[in-house]
């Protein structure tokens, strides 16, 4: 998977780098099929903003995490993908099962 983490009008450090590596282990370990994640690490006035899209197949997700701290506004952005490539992934096992039933239903 390809990860690219950029910022904008702040310096991408070593320890953020790490520490948004670590949180993307939990997304890896949830789906294998994630092709690329784009993060942008932004600060606006007083708030730090950590943006994510997330390309996997089938669904690009995309999450926002506006916090006073840039390590909480990550982990709250890989929070909210996390609950959407969930979501996503029981929406695609729902839909083979529900055709599953259907074709025994058909031939069953």
């Amino acid at each position: 998977m390809q990860f690219q983490l950029s910022g904008q009008h702040v310096e991408v450090t070593q320890a953020l780098r790490d520490h948004a590596t670590a949180r993307l282990d939990r997304l890896t370990r949830l789906d294998d099929r994630l092709t690329s994640l784009v993060m942008v690490l932004a600060i606006d006035k007083l708030q730090h903003k950590a943006e994510g899209t997330l390309h996997t197949t089938g669904a690009t997700l995309h999450a926002e995490a506006y916090e006073p701290d840039m390590y909480v506004s990550i982990d709250v952005m890989f929070d909210k993908l996390l609950t959407q490539l969930r979501k996503h992934r029981e929406k695609v096992c729902d839909k083979h099962k529900a055709e599953a039933r259907h074709d025994e239903r058909l031939y069953g």
